[in-house]
């Protein structure tokens, strides 16, 4: 199914395979995120976050015929900017996406600070995936012992770090496809970070689970 004039749905430019993997992941579970599942080509920028940040309208100009929609995702912390809000950030991409020939019709999300953020939901599918299942102290508690994870906070503040740790204590390899896992498995409604929430509210914007075609009664 495409999106009116155009022959496909939706791109995304996104900084590294691991966000590839898990836009792939999330894009997968369409009911979870209240959408119909569009037709999707990922491509990742050469030059990672900076790329997507900076140049990311020249990447994805060449694609303003053949898609209806464009996204640029990326991680906040080492794109270059982090001295700006990450909302600004996110205005630049889309008015030089727009000013590019796009329109109204891409978007940017900046993952303050990086995809990790995602990862740290309160789901028992974390531990299961990063290979914590039925490890005495359970993930949570592991990571206020090293003090990655304080008193009432829902996330860690070094999510990546946390992370990278977790995976090297139980001498589980870290690749891009955890990432595919986790997007696949655990629940994308305890995810409140603000930069995933642009995401689904963009991506029900854009691909309502009921086009209007769909809506009007039959002749």
């Amino acid at each position: 199914m495409t999106t009116g004039q155009y022959p496909h749905d939706f791109v995304v430019l996104v900084a590294d395979k691991n966000m590839e993997f898990a836009v792939k992941g999330i894009l997968g579970r369409a009911q979870a995120m209240g959408i119909r599942e569009p037709i999707t080509v990922v491509h990742v920028h050469p030059e990672k976050d900076p790329g997507c940040l900076l140049r990311g309208h020249e990447f994805l100009s060449l694609f303003q015929k053949q898609f209806a929609h464009a996204l640029v995702l990326l991680d906040f912390e080492g794109c270059g900017q982090e001295s700006s809000a990450r909302e600004v950030l996110e205005a630049a991409i889309e008015e030089r996406l727009s000013q590019s020939g796009w329109g109204g019709r891409a978007a940017a999300v900046v993952i303050d600070p990086e995809l990790e953020m995602w990862v740290w939901s309160d789901s028992p599918q974390v531990d299961a995936v990063l290979g914590w299942q039925g490890r005495s102290p359970d993930l949570r508690s592991w990571l206020k012992t090293k003090d990655f994870l304080q008193e009432g906070q829902a996330k860690p503040e070094r999510p990546k770090e946390a992370m990278e740790l977790a995976l090297r204590t139980v001498r589980k390899p870290r690749s891009s496809s955890l990432y595919f896992q986790l997007a696949r498995q655990v629940s994308l409604e305890r995810c409140v970070d603000p930069a995933f929430v642009k995401l689904k509210t963009t991506l029900q914007t854009w691909f309502p689970i009921h086009s209007d075609a769909e809506l009007l009664p039959a002749e």
